[in-house]
């Protein structure tokens, strides 16, 4: 790390950790990083520090990867106006950001790991066992959700297939410092994740059942705390009317709510659910209809199990509010993912006053055993796969990673780094729709019924012979 970086992760970090306040709480101003790595406990304060940057980026992340995919359409005048078109240029400041916490997770786990580590004796493995997972998961952002990006400060970008692998020689690290079940099973989730955009299936099933082992039911979540100042934008997006749900997946919305002013949801990075998905579409990928069924049916009984909140008032919602578009209200409608697909009940819940919702806050699915019976072939189980992947994933910024779409070099980075040229265009694959279609339907008001102008867990299936979704069907 360059030292002119330690300002910046100072005034994160400050605000984080106890050690460097003054007794009448006030933060001291003068610390620099002579007098941080010389104060008591410098470690405890730079993992909270840590920990309070990965949540703010997480946030960013969500609001901004939900409205790039089918979930959510900005309806209103906040957050970004072109992701949902979808429009990514190198130029734009929302790229920038997005690249910049990566970079940022990375260089302040790596100081963490060493200049910190080697100032403070009291540095534990549980210390260690936490920085090296959050430098994991900035290298799995960018392979989610980038072309290529550095991997090291002033580098060159590296390609994101190469992020995947550089997440997997940190994960393997952190995983003897793993102090319980949960935490076993969440580094070899995040293995299975990488190992799977690799469309490597023998790891990703390895990884996914050694996760299953230690846990059928972990959930790890980034935390926030309004009391001192760590708030998620996504939450205020998609609790407030910025942010309309795609018709059919309005009844898993909102994810993050408020009982009141001060409420902060957690996001969740990673969870048991991952596994059996993996699971499933190992099996569809050799063939084994019979065991992706297995695995789907594990699956739904977890979601089953998952919590539900009640008693939301969401009645302020109105899905318009003067935005820019109608969004149905009234759970009398029917909704079809496509022209072609079949209507649907039950997808519009009732939030009108008097009534109060209920919405399943870790993982929720329309999917339903007699669907998952039901599979007779490969593509069938296949788009329903996906279908589950996107509802149980909804507002955790996953869904652009299985459309395919990819983030370009930010044009601060193509300035400096030698071979960014190739990569400062996005990638959208051509079955994409533009032009805002990812998240367009249209409404019959006399019928009650909702059509959704493309399915794309149908289109993911249909071309999931290409390079660009579905990686174990490659």
């Amino acid at each position: 790390m360059k030292l002119r970086y330690f300002p910046m992760m100072m005034a994160a970090l400050l605000l984080a950790g106890c050690d460097l306040v003054s007794p009448d709480e006030i933060v001291n101003p003068n610390v620099d990083e002579s007098a941080f790595l010389h104060s008591d406990n410098p470690m405890e304060t730079w993992v909270n520090g840590t920990e309070k940057e990965l949540a703010l980026h997480m946030s960013d992340f969500v609001e901004l990867m939900e409205i790039l995919s089918d979930n959510y359409f900005n309806n209103y005048t906040r957050s970004s106006k072109v992701f949902d078109i979808p429009q990514l240029l190198y130029t734009d400041g929302d790229v920038t950001n997005l690249q910049r916490h990566i970079g940022a997770l990375r260089e302040m786990t790596d100081y963490g790991l060493t200049t910190v580590a080697d100032a403070d004796p009291h540095t534990t493995n549980a210390d260690r066992f936490h920085l090296l997972w959050v430098k994991a998961y900035s290298f799995v952002l960018a392979g989610d959700f980038f072309r290529a990006l550095p991997v090291e400060n002033g580098g060159d970008v590296v390609e994101w297939d190469l992020q995947m692998k550089k997440a997997e020689e940190v994960l393997a690290e952190a995983l003897p410092l793993a102090s319980t079940d949960a935490d076993r099973a969440f580094i070899h989730t995040l293995h299975a994740r990488a190992a799977y955009r690799l469309g490597d299936r023998e790891q990703a099933v390895a990884h996914a059942r050694q996760a299953l082992a230690c846990s059928n039911n972990f959930c790890h979540q980034v935390q926030f705390d309004s009391k001192n100042g760590v708030l998620s934008r996504a939450q205020e997006a998609i609790w407030s009317d910025w942010f309309q749900p795609l018709p059919r997946l309005d009844f898993l919305d909102p994810k993050y709510f408020q009982f009141s002013s001060t409420d902060q949801c957690p996001i969740t990075i990673a969870k048991a659910e991952e596994n059996y998905l993996i699971l499933a579409e190992a099996a569809l990928a050799a063939n084994d209809l019979t065991e992706a069924k297995a695995q789907l049916t594990a699956l739904l009984g977890l979601v089953a199990e998952r919590p539900v909140q009640t008693g939301i008032n969401d009645q302020l919602e109105g899905r318009y509010n003067g935005g820019l578009k109608a969004f149905p209200n009234d759970p009398d409608y029917r909704v079809q993912a496509s022209p072609s697909d079949s209507l649907r009940s039950g997808l519009i819940i009732d939030r009108r006053p008097p009534c109060l919702i209920a919405i399943p806050y870790i993982s929720g699915t329309s999917v339903t055993q007699a669907m998952i019976d039901g599979l007779d072939n490969h593509d069938s189980a296949l788009e329903l796969v996906y279908l589950m992947r996107q509802e149980i994933f909804f507002a955790e910024g996953r869904r652009p990673a299985d459309l395919g779409i990819r983030l370009p070099v930010c044009e601060v980075e193509a300035a400096s780094a030698r071979n960014a040229a190739p990569y400062t265009e996005a990638f959208i694959p051509q079955f994409v729709p533009l032009n805002y279609g990812l998240d367009d339907f249209s409404v019959d008001d006399e019928a009650k019924t909702v059509t959704i102008t493309h399915n794309m867990n149908h289109v993911i299936m249909a071309n999931a012979r290409s390079a660009d979704v579905a990686p174990f069907e490659n």
